[in-house]
């Protein structure tokens, strides 16, 4: 009889996790749940922006059929009446419940998060969601700004509570009402931070001491980045602390101090996130639930710290593009739970560094719009079906493969040795792929390069991510009717993972590329 479901997106969270080997930060309730999980070190998002890439995993689809590459579209309406991964679940007998944000809010989602299509009952969103982007962050001079660095004193904030923490409250609560009425669930849980601004309660800027915080390894611009490829972060210039630096636009930089306060306060926004699914998961130990509830944990997208010389989002870099993706499979991943085993007890973040490496670990590279099929997979459900080419006709179909193939790593080991081959063959072998996309208005950063609306986007740039390279070509966009002309091609980037794990150096220019380019057609 199936089981339950638990899905964790995180807003804007790249893999800064103890579990994805990151040094500096206090992870251990994500780590905990890491070493139980099977873990990807290679996922990437399909657009690294909000709703497209929600749409995108959410449906199964990716953006160039769901038609939505800014927030402005419903996809029923504007593209095809596509079925969603939650309602897939509900039409096959789950209570399917939405905490916080999983989908976007607003037009993309139809104002109602996509009700009652994909959930059984109405979402919630936290009453305190609201003031996120109020004066609520307390200045050196005593008054309040609408700040990006916003570490607060959560007695002070409205009805003295933040909006992740009323999630944990109403997401705990569900999984007390489900227990009570025997209901098998698919529960999402979205939470907000580490998004902008990075506003917490002030005790986790304790955690990271500003002398420990070090700048991004590679702060500059790199010098042959094409410019269409570079996003201006305009949203945090807007922010009340950053506008008083009055920063030259597009390329900055931001003082090297208050890049350090950025770094320092998105680790203790982690820290904070951390916390919250602890408490979360804790709870499902405390309803007796951890041996039948399948448990995933990802992000919509990742976001810059200073790489590159940029911040946010907005770009088809890995920074922007690479998640976290866990799978918790009892059974499965562990081996059984036995009813009433503690599997997730709360570890408070101040006190325990776990520093453990998780056992299953793939690093096969793969992608959020396969969530959708490998989900259906993992809970016993069939399996939609592959999307036929052109799909906008199609209510349920998948254009994302399920991944439940690679669960079992200790094969991933054995085939590595064999894989050895010459470049031609590397060039069209049958190696997963990652594809990203992302839009933007003009060839040079201007004021919203970083967010086009689509009557506004010109180029699209389509990247390709193997384990081996980043391929990524701009090419002339037609927002009218949708096409993409690859023979008009404004610029190109190459990056070859082992010598230049930081894509500092684009060799596009220095590399025969016909391969690549086939193979992104194809």
């Amino acid at each position: 009889d199936g089981m339950n479901v638990l899905f964790i997106v995180v807003d804007d969270l790249r893999p800064v996790l103890g579990c994805y080997g990151d040094k500096l930060v206090k992870s251990p309730n994500i780590d905990q749940l890491a070493l139980q999980s099977i873990v990807f070190s290679n996922a990437y998002a399909q657009e690294a922006v909000c709703a497209p890439s929600r749409v995108s995993f959410l449906t199964g689809r990716r953006p160039d059929t769901t038609r939505l590459y800014d927030f402005y579209s419903y996809w029923r309406v504007h593209a095809g009446n596509y079925s969603t991964m939650p309602q897939y679940f509900k039409e096959n007998g789950y209570v399917t419940l939405s905490v916080g944000k999983v989908f976007h809010p607003g037009v993309s989602s139809n104002y109602s998060d996509d009700y009652p299509y994909s959930w059984s009952i109405p979402p919630f969103h936290p009453s305190t969601e609201k003031y996120e982007n109020d004066k609520t962050c307390r200045g050196k001079d005593g008054k309040l700004y609408a700040n990006l660095v916003c570490p607060v004193d959560v007695t002070e904030m409205p009805s003295g509570t933040l909006p992740d923490i009323q999630s944990t409250e109403e997401a705990i609560r569900l999984l007390n009402v489900m227990k009570t009425n025997k209901q098998k669930f698919f529960l999402a849980v979205g939470y907000h931070k580490p998004h902008i601004p990075l506003r917490y309660p002030q005790e986790f800027l304790k955690l990271y001491p500003l002398e420990n915080i070090t700048l991004a390894p590679d702060p500059w611009v790199p010098e042959k980045l094409p410019s269409v490829a570079y996003n201006p972060w305009t949203d945090i210039r807007q922010r009340d602390d950053v506008k008083a630096l009055n920063v030259s636009f597009p390329y900055g930089p931001l003082p090297d101090d208050f890049q350090r306060q950025i770094r320092q306060s998105y680790y203790a926004a982690v820290s904070y996130l951390d916390m919250q699914v602890g408490l979360f998961l804790d709870a499902l130990d405390d309803v007796g639930l951890s041996n039948s509830t399948i448990v995933v944990f990802t992000a919509d997208h990742g976001w810059s710290l200073g790489e590159h010389g940029e911040w946010a989002k907005y770009s088809n870099f890995d920074v922007a593009t690479r998640v976290p993706l866990m799978f918790y499979v009892p059974g499965m991943t562990t081996s059984s739970v036995s009813q009433g085993e503690r599997v997730f007890p709360y570890l408070d973040p101040f006190s325990h560094i776990l520093g453990l490496v998780p056992q299953g670990q793939s690093k096969k590279v793969v992608e959020l719009v396969s969530l959708f099929s490998t989900l259906a997979e993992l809970a016993g459900l069939q399996v939609p079906p592959v999307c036929p080419e052109t799909s906008f006709h199609v209510a349920l179909c998948t254009e994302g493969a399920s991944i439940v193939r690679y669960f079992n790593v200790s094969e991933e080991k054995v085939k590595e040795e064999k894989d050895g081959c010459d470049d031609t063959y590397r060039c069209f072998n049958e190696e997963p792929v990652a594809f990203s996309q992302y839009p933007r208005p003009a060839d040079v950063p201007q004021w919203n390069s970083d967010k086009p609306k689509l009557k506004d986007i010109r180029i699209m740039g389509y990247s390709m991510r193997t384990i081996d390279y980043r391929y990524t070509v701009w090419v002339q966009f037609n927002p009218n009717n949708f096409s993409a002309n690859f023979e008009d091609v404004h610029a190109g980037e190459l990056y070859m993972v082992e010598t230049d794990p930081n894509q500092d150096y684009n060799i596009y220019n220095n590399t025969s590329h016909g391969c690549f380019l086939k193979k992104i057609l194809g």
